[in-house]
């Protein structure tokens, strides 16, 4: 059953895999089951034991009956959890279906509707509005680091 997952390290067996995830992982308030992967950002899904994702990882070993053709499907709707009550399989067009836009942004801005599609936006025009003042800042800075670099140059 492990040799379906891609990735996965040829060294695991069941029992070792499942306690390598528990030993890896944290439980939230939510009742999720957080799980510390590669890398340094959260919130992307996580990759552990091997190459292999900790997603399908944790559902072949606490749920069982993994079926390559089909995607794993988080319910809670957080991208690293493993808790196996949060996870089952899915075709990717009722995976697409499933999956639900949120109404606030990463920064927990509301987002805005668009009136041609009746969906919510893609991108925060809060956010984007403070990170162009934020980019315009930065500038104005080394602008005015620049001229007083060259005025005390000049003379």
């Amino acid at each position: 059953m492990l040799s379906q997952i891609n990735g996965l390290s040829r060294h695991f067996t069941e029992d070792t895999l499942r306690a390598y995830l528990l030993n890896r992982s944290t439980r939230t308030d939510q009742g999720c089951l957080v799980v510390r992967g590669y890398g340094d950002r959260r919130g992307v899904y996580q990759k552990l034991g091997g190459r292999a994702w900790a997603h399908i990882a944790a559902y072949v070993v606490f749920v069982g009956g993994y079926d390559p053709a089909l995607e794993v499907h988080h319910d809670c709707g957080v991208p690293d959890c493993i808790e196996p009550t949060h996870l089952r399989q899915l075709s990717h067009s009722d995976s697409c279906r499933e999956r639900a836009q949120r109404p606030q942004c990463r920064n927990g801005h509301d987002r805005e509707v668009d009136p041609a599609t009746g969906r919510f936006r893609r991108v925060c025009r809060t956010c984007n509005r403070e990170a162009q003042k934020r980019w315009r800042e930065r500038q104005a800075a080394e602008v005015a680091e620049a001229r007083a670099a060259f005025g005390r140059m000049r003379s």
